[in-house]
């Protein structure tokens, strides 16, 4: 048993490129001939400055969120809205939107406007004149405080609101 070897690289080189020569089809130097004309475009654009900062950018990202653990947590919300994507029916999504328009025809409501512009102006009041007073502390302040008319009626106001929303809550739980 006589092995032939033979030392010199070059003539192997050659041997080996000549048996891939040969057996490479039409049909395989076409696609490889595609396959390297793309890989050489996606090069070239790599050279472009603002493409290479956004890739260097977006590999420094992923980078980051995988670092972080945040890169499970997009593969599953990205999962999560494929899913729920999937799974919404024609009817839900009309639903969905019928009560969006009973929302925004409920509360795009001129009554509601003027609540929420009376609120705003209330809560921006209550904070500049709060703001501006000294706090004198102690409990004799306090009960002073108390005894005046207006803080009285203040707490009678909050405390009956917070009954009647209680008593309208209690009142829809039972109804479901």
């Amino acid at each position: 048993m006589t092995a032939h070897l033979n030392n010199d690289p070059m003539s192997d080189i050659g041997r080996l490129t000549q048996a891939a020569q040969e057996a490479l089809t039409d049909g395989m130097v076409e696609r490889l001939t595609e396959t390297a004309a793309s890989a050489l475009d996606i090069v070239d654009r790599l050279n472009d400055e603002d493409t290479k900062d956004a890739v260097v950018h977006i590999i420094d990202r992923v980078t980051e969120l995988h670092r972080t653990g945040a890169l499970e947590t997009l593969f599953e919300m990205v999962t999560l809205v494929h899913g729920a994507r999937e799974a919404l029916t024609d009817g839900m999504v009309e639903r969905l939107f019928a009560f969006l328009e009973h929302m925004v025809n409920n509360l795009a409501t001129e009554e509601i406007a003027e609540l929420a512009t009376h609120a705003q102006q209330s809560m921006e009041f209550a904070s500049s004149e709060a703001s501006g007073r000294k706090a004198s502390g102690g409990m004799m302040a306090t009960l002073s405080m108390l005894s005046k008319p207006e803080t009285q009626q203040a707490l009678q106001f909050m405390i009956s609101f917070a009954c009647h929303i209680r008593g309208l809550t209690l009142r829809d739980q039972d109804e479901s």
